[in-house]
């Protein structure tokens, strides 16, 4: 831009041109001078109003706030909080108390930021497409504005031109003219030339000012309309790399998710046959201590000989004694069932023989 301007403001002015404005310009005539570049100078007041719309822009304003917006929202959906450990057991927890997997909260989420998403990204294309056609009108506008410029630069070319030669001819004649001639209307034609001339310094010295406004203006357009293209670019720029990587990286994080919940399923398994392999294990293993008891044991128990033994021979024993003492308490019963016997031939005896008794 910088290179454009001064080239613009370095190219020679057309000779034609200021030939032409030159000649227009009759100093006798005051309605020349005041004429003189008014028409350019009127461009001044268009080129101060485009730029004054363009500055006050609604559409920039109102695309830099949805950018800002979309942006926020990107940044509040941080997808990579799915990798994070503080709070991570936490999460899962109300996570799983309403039934929830982190990654289906997350899609459920997302499903409601994507409409926000999408309307804000419609806005942007719009903004975007509204940008692109400013940047073009201040295109057209940057051209006006610099063929109002050469113009200018043509019309002090002219001026300064009938400047210098009402200096070098025009004055020094009607001062010869004044002071040699009779006629008493040369000093007041002398006096009106030299008005008119001044008239026309002052217009051209009017027609610069325009024209630096003119070169302030050039600038401005093209940073007005720089801005305009920087943010179209970075509203195109979201819309194709911002949006979409961000879709993927949750797309990615939902992924690693369910890998993630798929290998502590995995985990939970291995872990449960482990479990299993132990406690089958231990379980073989007493039942195996059992059964090879129960195998080395004999028929009959060396305990339960012996108790069974002791109980035989205390029967054979008591067997013994109490023979023993039948043999005994028939020996004393024989003895008085003797002594009885006895005793009833000794009654019987005696009744025989004591006094009454009758002969038979």
């Amino acid at each position: 831009m910088s290179r454009t301007m001064d080239t613009t403001i370095e190219t020679p002015v057309a000779g034609e041109a200021v030939d032409r404005l030159a000649a227009a310009i009759d100093l006798r005539d005051p309605s020349t001078i005041l004429r003189f570049g008014a028409e350019a100078q009127s461009r001044a007041a268009s080129a101060a109003d485009a730029m004054l719309g363009a500055a006050r822009n609604q559409a920039t304003g109102e695309a830099g706030e949805a950018l800002s917006g979309l942006l926020s929202t990107l940044r509040g959906f941080d997808v990579t909080e799915m990798s994070e450990k503080p709070g991570l057991v936490g999460r899962l927890a109300r996570l799983a108390g309403r039934g929830q997997t982190q990654a289906t909260a997350i899609i459920q989420r997302y499903e409601g930021v994507r409409g926000q998403i999408e309307t804000v990204g419609d806005r942007l294309d719009g903004h975007r497409t509204r940008l692109l056609e400013d940047v073009e009108r201040l295109e057209r506008l940057y051209g006006a504005t610099l063929e109002w410029f050469h113009a200018l630069a043509e019309h002090i070319a002219a001026g300064e031109v009938v400047l210098a030669r009402t200096d070098a001819e025009a004055i020094p004649a009607a001062e010869r003219e004044a002071a040699d001639s009779a006629n008493d209307l040369a000093p007041q034609k002398l006096r009106d030339l030299r008005a008119a001339r001044d008239e026309l310094d002052r217009r051209v010295h009017d027609l610069r000012l325009t024209r630096q406004v003119a070169m302030q203006s050039l600038p401005g357009l093209r940073l007005i309309q720089e801005n305009d293209k920087a943010l179209a670019a970075k509203i195109h720029s979201v819309l194709a790399n911002t949006v979409p990587l961000w879709r993927t990286q949750l797309a990615q994080a939902l992924a690693i998710q369910n890998m993630r919940e798929a290998g502590d399923a995995v985990r939970a398994a291995t872990d449960l046959t482990n479990r299993l392999l132990t406690a089958n294990a231990e379980t073989l293993r007493r039942g195996n201590a059992e059964a090879r008891v129960e195998l080395e044991r004999g028929v009959f128990d060396l305990a339960a000989v012996q108790q069974a033994n002791a109980a035989l021979v205390a029967t054979l024993e008591d067997s013994l004694r109490i023979a023993e003492e039948g043999r005994e308490t028939r020996k004393q019963a024989t003895r008085e069932l003797a002594k009885a016997e006895a005793e009833i031939r000794r009654a019987l005896t005696s009744a025989g023989t004591g006094p009454g008794r009758r002969s038979s």
